[in-house]
């Protein structure tokens, strides 16, 4: 009876280990693929068209796969802003969509809408601001958008035309093939030059932009 007993949790524990090592080899493997499109192909972290926020000579690449309706990306919104200023001429925000909310949409197009009338940081900490209360996921108001967006003395009438035009629907759409084909499936997403965050979280996050501004300045 011993016997068994010892065979059976001596199989379990060689099962659980197999686990751990196939875990451990999968993400590895998944890491080195992301690095490598990173070399060879930068696009599809950074987009011509992407809103950037920094010294735009920076080096150093954080992109950030955001959703406006996202808590946590209005959470760690000024910790971002905190490294960015840390690391000032170093480092530049490169912005990419990531629209998985149900009124992500709206908010990105006026967002994008707002950017052509030359404030789209002051329109995106206002969303921020106010997101509990238009983007409630149990009662969400998506048409306050606009009316957040009136403070800021922007054109509602060219604003809500803006939205419409096909460029921002095609940069929308870019930015969902990108994230699907670097397996973003949740906000924030960080990679730093291409590098993927792999453990989520502040501190990771300043480890790895510490790591590559060393390796390049």
């Amino acid at each position: 009876m011993n016997n068994k007993k010892s065979l059976f949790i001596g199989s379990a524990i060689f099962l659980i280990a197999l686990f751990v090592i196939a875990v451990f080899v999968y993400n590895n493997a998944k890491r080195e693929a992301i690095e490598s499109m990173a070399a060879e192909n930068m696009k599809v972290f950074v987009r011509d068209y992407s809103p950037t926020y920094g010294d735009e000579n920076a080096k150093v690449y954080l992109t950030e796969f955001l959703d406006p309706e996202c808590e946590s990306c209005r959470a760690l919104y000024p910790e971002v802003k905190n490294i960015l200023k840390e690391y000032k001429g170093k480092v530049q925000l490169v912005v990419r969509y990531a629209p998985f909310h149900k009124n992500s949409k709206v908010a990105i197009k006026a967002l994008e809408a707002a950017r052509i009338q030359g404030k789209y940081w002051e329109a995106l900490e206002k969303l921020f601001h106010y997101q509990p209360f238009w983007g409630n996921h149990h009662n969400p108001k998506p048409e306050l958008i606009f009316e957040y967006l009136l403070q800021m003395g922007l054109d509602m009438e060219k604003l809500r035309a803006d939205m419409e035009s096909s460029k921002i629907t095609d940069m929308i759409e870019q930015d969902m093939k990108d994230l699907r084909q670097l397996n973003v499936r949740g906000t924030p997403t960080f990679f730093v030059n291409g590098k993927p965050l792999e453990q989520f979280g502040i501190p990771s996050l300043k480890k790895l932009i510490e790591s590559e501004v060393k390796s390049i300045y």
